[in-house]
């Protein structure tokens, strides 16, 4: 489902305007972003846990010529699901 997609249904199942729906979506997702950007952890009950995590620098090698290299510190973004939406997952989406 692409996002055109899962905005229709949305729409379609909550008897929302499509147009409005669209707007509470990229609202919502702007709000996620500046969030996160904040460096702030986003918790959604019965879905998960968005949190920016450092990933400290560290040294690689490479498996074909043996250079070892030096990867720099970056911010990843890791998402972590809730136990429930890990069940309804492992059910076939059927728990609830």
């Amino acid at each position: 489902m692409n996002n055109k997609e899962f905005i229709a249904a949305l729409s379609e199942r909550e008897d929302f305007p499509l147009r409005d729906t669209k707007m509470l979506i990229q609202h919502l997702i702007g709000e996620m972003t500046s969030q996160l950007e904040d460096g702030n952890t986003l918790i959604i009950p019965n879905f998960g846990t968005f949190e920016v995590k450092k990933r400290m620098e560290r040294v690689v090698v490479n498996p074909g010529t043996g250079q070892r290299m030096l990867v720099p510190p970056r911010l990843a973004l890791t998402f972590r699901a809730s136990s429930s939406l890990r069940a309804g997952t492992k059910k076939g989406g059927d728990a609830k």
